[in-house]
């Protein structure tokens, strides 16, 4: 499956470009309203969902004078703060109701920040409503890949996630069969260079100290197991049509590097470029163009020297277990994934220790029937399967 569109061939996108942003009160989504906002001219919010913020909502839809808003926890719907959305703004409430947002005629692109598998439904009515999608959803590729890409337009689905955002611009131009392989760079996370025995110890207060992205709380903590380095193999697995083991993760520790590809003849492609988020957000929605700057750029005269690693899948076994996942395919990743989320909230929660991520995922998938991936209600299923599965088992660890 070929995600690029023919470069000569390439038209520009309607301008302003009028946006959803499903999930906007999170990390990525306050600083796509960030993007929003410094390149007003150009592009226009539409639409905006939250979980359960709803103050940020209001406050949000008042600012960008949006049309339509959705609440996805149906235990807010009646906050009293709702009362005050702009005149003229439609309101409706549930999971359904964030989803629906991407139909709407007035929306051209989709930015979808949800967390977790939530967005798979989101990301398949965007793409069959013909929107552009920027997606920052990785976990809904990764569970329901085989169910998306298929759907996927030249052109069409835009990476948010900073490595593939990189990966994708490198190859803009590029035959997909001049492609070797793909270096996804990994920071290594605020315990890099630690052993098991170390790691064994290690309280979440410490795992949401990442050394340089600022992000949401599961996808720091998955950031420090490094299953959020095995997610992003299985979405560039996806996203490129490229093998599992055509991907090999790089530590890069000053996260300047954001991943290169590797051609036949030699050659690699690399992206670099300062540790913002609001940087790839921006090629998302600015594609096929390029717009100012949203930060600071990065004087290379004064870096300190660009090192380079390996990643230890014996020591941080989440990313073994995910390519592990991948390699299986069918409904393995679905899984494999519901059972991280599960142990990743258990963990945060002081409910299990650090390496009990690990094992209670091991265990999940240990018991998974794999079967292949035909519809979003089998996924739905195993879904809730796995995090059954996986509330069983971390009533056999320990904290």
């Amino acid at each position: 499956m070929n995600i690029f569109e023919d470069t000569a061939g390439r038209a520009s996108r309607r301008r302003p470009l009028r946006v959803a942003v499903l999930g906007c009160s999170g990390s990525i989504g306050k600083q796509t309203l960030d993007v929003c906002r410094q390149h007003a001219d150009k592009v226009r919010v539409v639409a905006l969902s939250v979980y359960g913020s709803c103050d940020f909502l209001v406050s949000a839809a008042r600012e960008f004078g949006v049309s339509h808003v959705a609440v996805a926890n149906e235990a807010h719907a009646h906050d009293a703060v709702l009362d005050e959305l702009p005149k003229g703004c439609s309101l409706d409430i549930g999971p359904e109701a964030v989803a629906a947002l991407t139909t709407l005629e007035e929306v051209d692109c989709v930015v979808s920040a949800v967390v977790g598998a939530a967005g798979i439904q989101a990301g398949l009515l965007a793409l069959q409503a013909e929107k552009v999608l920027a997606y920052a959803n990785k976990e809904s590729i990764v569970v329901g890949g085989d169910l998306l890409m298929p759907l996927v337009k030249p052109g069409q689905l835009i990476p948010v996630d900073s490595e593939h955002s990189a990966i994708y611009q490198c190859l803009v131009g590029e035959r997909p069969q001049d492609l070797r392989r793909i270096w996804l760079t990994c920071s290594g996370g605020p315990f890099y260079g630690r052993t098991r025995e170390e790691l064994a110890h290690i309280t979440a207060a410490d795992a949401l100290a990442h050394p340089t992205w600022n992000m949401g709380p599961k996808i720091t903590i998955d950031s420090s197991t490094l299953m959020n380095k095995g997610l992003e193999v299985l979405e560039a697995h996806h996203l490129f049509d490229v093998d599992v083991d055509d991907i090999r993760v790089l530590v890069q520790r000053q996260s300047r590097i954001h991943s290169m590809v590797e051609f036949v003849d030699g050659s690699v492609k690399a992206q670099l470029g300062p540790s913002d988020m609001r940087i790839p957000i921006q090629y998302a929605l600015s594609y096929p163009e390029r717009w100012e700057a949203p930060c600071v750029p990065v004087d290379w005269c004064a870096e300190p020297p660009l090192t380079l690693g390996e990643a230890d899948e014996k020591v941080f076994g989440c990313l073994f277990l995910a390519r592990e996942a991948g390699r299986t395919g069918g409904t393995m990743p679905c899984a494999m994934n519901a059972a991280n989320e599960v142990a990743n909230a258990a963990f945060r929660e002081g409910a299990c220790g650090f390496l009990d991520i690990e094992r209670v995922v091991r265990t999940v998938m240990d018991k998974t029937r794999v079967e292949r991936v035909e519809s979003l209600e089998q996924l739905e299923d195993c879904d809730a399967q796995a995090r059954a599965c996986a509330r069983t088992a971390l009533r056999e660890v320990r904290p």
